[in-house]
């Protein structure tokens, strides 16, 4: 097959997952009835608070190594925080499946706050992922210039979104009922 049918390819299926992941955790997030899968989903949500904690370590060590031209560690530290973000969403889609919101509790001011982060953490997680998928097709097929005019975009806004992940985690844990 040619390199430019399988760029075609590749380039269908990052516009296919950009929108199957966002719309498939909108729908099992809306499921009428909970899954009941046990007490321990009520755990979930502190290693989604630390998985974010990593996620943005990861970034951040990348983001300097790069700058430093050290492109090995660059490379480990991307691919550690896209192991990350996966393993992100699928214990993200199960607590949301199996357990019931938890409301915020904090003042008004703090919720303004709260609500701010939350929505803008949304938000944006759509966004980056078509840029986080192109991102990483551009650097591992060579296309380094490329890669690094979308990532002025996606670092930021990737890295913008694991932290407010970990700042609406802090937020929202005391309210937690487990």
């Amino acid at each position: 097959m040619s390199e430019q049918l399988e760029s075609k390819k590749s380039m269908l299926w990052i516009r296919v997952l950009s929108i199957a992941i966002p719309l498939a955790v909108a729908v099992l997030l809306s499921l009428p009835t909970k899954l009941d899968l046990g007490d321990w989903v009520y755990n979930l949500p502190h290693a989604i608070g630390a998985i974010n904690t990593l996620t943005s370590i990861c970034l951040i060590v990348a983001f300097v190594a790069i700058k430093k031209k050290n492109i090995a560690l660059h490379k480990k530290m991307n691919t550690a925080a896209f192991i990350l973000g996966a393993i992100f969403l699928v214990l993200y889609v199960i607590y949301h499946a199996s357990a019931e919101s938890t409301a915020f509790g904090g003042d008004d001011t703090t919720k303004y706050i709260y609500y701010f982060f939350l929505i803008t953490h949304i938000l944006l997680s759509i966004g980056v992922v078509p840029l986080v998928l192109l991102a990483f097709f551009y650097a591992l097929n060579g296309m380094i210039e490329r890669h690094k005019r979308i990532v002025k975009y996606t670092f930021p806004i990737w890295l913008y979104v694991s932290v407010t992940g970990v700042t609406v985690y802090l937020m929202i844990s005391p309210y937690y009922a487990h």
